[in-house]
C-alpha cells in the first residue's frame, strides 16, 4: 500500500495519496528518503 500510494502521489501530486503514504510510513516507523528529498525540493522551489 505504501509503495502504491507513493507512486500515485508522484504521478498525480494528489495530496490525499501523500497523506495515505505518510500514514503507511508512520505505521512502519519510517519515511522514505526519496519522499523526503522530493518534499524538500518542492519546498525549495516555492
Amino acid at each position: 500500500m505504501r509503495d502504491f500510494s507513493w507512486k500515485v502521489f508522484a504521478m498525480t501530486g494528489d495530496v490525499e495519496s501523500y497523506l495515505l503514504y505518510a500514514e503507511a510510513s508512520s505505521s512502519l516507523g519510517q519515511e522514505s528518503d526519496t519522499a523526503r528529498e522530493v518534499i524538500e525540493d518542492e519546498e525549495a522551489e516555492s
